[in-house]
């Protein structure tokens, strides 16, 4: 794909940040960015400004077009260049003035086209809407919000000697920043590609999830699905009823008719399979945990980046309801910087007895629950890990080889921890989340729920979920500033639906970064592994390796 020229003409701080952020977004979509204040402009540009244009960077946008470049009028842009109505005329639009902050339900317009595949339904964003008018019959609306029953273009582009478009949204967050840069490849003439045949190694627990996933995703088809136990096949069939199935493994990855590979065998052999499939070119999502050591981890991520493929692990929590609402607290910075976390999980019961429960083939403890909780952490703690102690118990659970009890603690390069504790032994738990920040805290306490119905003679019965199915309640803590503590126990919106796929298939159709990283992935490893050899060692701390 072209470069692309950002013109940034703001005068405030917090909006050449956004910039800034999604200069940063572009740049890992794989987009050679230029940031600049004007002067000769050419190809793909896009401005930010929140002030009238001065004559030459009018006369250098006009002139872009006229040579056949596309441009996009970003954030603030169209409000503040209203003065340059020939400009806006060119686009044809007509801005009518801004509303007051609110929440936006960003969706789809009449024209949306591939800017609208995988958004996932609207889209929410808080910001200012510019009321704008469409005057002319050939602009296309891209997306639109309403605003008192009305719906305003927040995206409209129109082609004609160079391509001009507008986005009125502030790119200040990463789904902001995606839906600009679709914008963007429309107004570019980019096109998706043909689906991604996708082949499932090992339909597990976790098959059916895949699938179902997969037909939701535009861009993605299920092509195939390699188990040797036949009713996990039937199982396939039920959701797909035309996917080629196989009970050699060899054969579906050296399937020309599968171009990304769901590695989803048990997590000793994520390494052998994953790298097969990579040597046979094909694309690879591995399941959590990716691996079970930093060698394992290094020689596929090397290998993907030398082949040039997508390398990913379905670290599917990340989209948990109550992880994001957690996510967004944090990032908010309404309780300050955060310098103590503590998650929990467990209760008090015989583990599965399936392969996660041993430990030669699962890692062991810290890796099954922790492939979670301990992404979790390291997700709202970004900073240098600088060493990692462990400690595990075997007590009453003697017919399995996992630890029963597992304390693993992080200490962060500035002085933060973290402690991530999973045990079997728990009559009473602990909250699932203990975040302490310095100006204030948030609890994530476990909910015991039950989906309650009639049974076939119209008897009561009773589901009761493990608390693990159930989004925890979380409560904001924040001092009043009289001695006393403000309470405030978060609305938690639900899951997206689809959205480590959806991101999958944006990212080999459209090039666009995904959340969950190689790089990320490996450090994740990093700490499991070096918490596991503490373990061994008494505790000891030991460092992770960079």
């Amino acid at each position: 794909m072209n470069g692309i020229t950002i013109v940034d003409d703001l005068s405030a701080d917090a909006a050449s940040a956004a910039v800034a952020a999604f200069a940063s977004y572009a740049d890992r979509a794989g987009r050679a960015v230029t940031v600049c204040p004007g002067g000769d402009l050419e190809g793909t540009v896009v401005v930010f400004s929140d002030r009238p244009p001065a004559p030459g960077l009018l006369d250098a946008v006009t002139a872009c077009l006229d040579r056949g470049g596309v441009v996009v009028l970003a954030g603030p842009t169209v409000a503040a260049w209203r003065e340059g109505t020939a400009l806006l005329d060119r686009a044809g639009v007509m801005p009518l003035g801004p509303t007051v902050p609110y929440e936006l339900r960003v969706g789809p317009g009449p024209r949306a086209g591939d800017v609208a595949d995988r958004m996932g339904g609207e889209v929410l964003v808080h910001d200012v809407l510019l009321r704008v008018d469409k005057v002319t019959d050939d602009t296309e609306v891209l997306l639109t919000a309403a605003w008192q029953l009305t719906q305003h273009p927040v995206a409209t582009m129109r082609r004609g000697v160079g391509t001009l478009a507008t986005f009125t949204l502030t790119p200040a967050d990463q789904v902001v920043q995606r839906l600009l840069l679709r914008v963007l490849r429309c107004a570019e003439g980019a096109a998706d590609g043909p689906d991604v045949r996708v082949g499932i190694l090992g339909y597990g627990a976790i098959g059916h999830e895949h699938s179902a996933a997969i037909a939701a995703t535009a861009g993605l088809s299920l092509a195939a699905v390699c188990d040797r136990n036949a009713s996990r096949v039937e199982a396939a069939h039920s959701l797909a009823p035309s996917v080629r199935t196989f009970a050699d493994a060899d054969a579906l990855v050296a399937d020309d008719g599968v171009d990304l590979v769901v590695v989803s065998t048990p997590p000793d052999t994520h390494v052998s399979w994953t790298l097969r499939a990579l040597e046979a070119g094909k694309h690879v999502v591995v399941e959590k945990p990716f691996c079970l050591t930093v060698a394992e981890a290094d020689a596929m991520v090397d290998l993907a980046a030398a082949r040039g493929l997508v390398l990913a692990v379905y670290q599917n929590r990340r989209w948990d309801a109550d992880f994001l609402a957690l996510e967004r607290v944090v990032r908010s910075g309404a309780i300050g910087d955060v310098f103590h976390l503590e998650s929990f999980v467990g209760g008090y019961g015989h583990p599965c007895s399936y392969w996660h429960s041993d430990e030669e083939v699962s890692g062991g403890a810290i890796y099954d629950w922790g492939s979670h909780h301990l992404d979790w952490t390291l997700r709202l703690m970004p900073q240098p890990v600088e060493w990692v102690s462990a400690a595990t118990q075997k007590r009453v659970w003697h017919d399995v080889t996992n630890a029963d009890h597992s304390r693993v603690t992080v200490h962060f390069a500035d002085g933060a921890e973290a402690e991530f504790v999973h045990s079997d032994l728990a009559a009473t738990p602990k909250p699932k989340w203990y975040v302490l920040g310095t100006r204030g805290a948030v609890r994530g306490d476990w909910r015991y729920e039950s989906v309650v119905a009639r049974d076939a003679v119209g008897n009561l019965a009773e589901d009761a979920l493990t608390p693990a199915e159930s989004p925890a309640a979380l409560t904001v803590c924040t001092p009043d500033g009289f001695g006393g503590v403000h309470e405030q126990r978060l609305a938690i919106a639900p899951a997206p639906a689809q959205p480590f796929h959806r991101e999958l298939a944006d990212r080999l159709l459209s090039g666009l970064p995904m959340s969950v990283t190689p790089e990320g992935s490996r450090r994740n490893i990093a700490v499991m592994e070096a918490a596991t050899a503490s373990a061994r060692e008494g505790g000891r701390p030991v460092e992770v390796r960079g």
